[in-house]
């Protein structure tokens, strides 16, 4: 179920529930019952993490303004793995 928000020029702002994806566009308000319009309005990104709300603004503001980038990120050095001196046991088996 989705929310969907309506506007009536008497009485203001409120709210129907509804399938998602099939709104009408036109409600009855429930003080005057009169004609209100469908308002869109932003989703509720505030419940979003807002590690998840950072990444959806850099999105946006790439679209229009994207950054130029003028040279490779640097490189991190690789980290080897320290490897172990073979056991006598292990010494004996067969290497591939």
């Amino acid at each position: 179920m989705a929310i969907y928000e309506y506007r009536c020029e008497q009485d203001g702002a409120f709210e129907l529930t509804g399938p998602l994806g099939v709104p009408p566009e036109a409600a009855v308000c429930p003080a005057c019952n009169g004609a209100a319009r469908r308002v869109f309005s932003k989703p509720m990104l505030s419940f979003a993490p807002r590690a998840l709300v950072a990444a959806i603004d850099q999105a946006e503001k790439s679209r229009y303004e994207p950054e130029v980038v003028t040279s490779l990120p640097p490189a991190h050095p690789r980290k080897r793995t320290p490897v172990l001196p073979l056991t006598p046991t292990l010494r004996r088996l067969p290497r591939p």
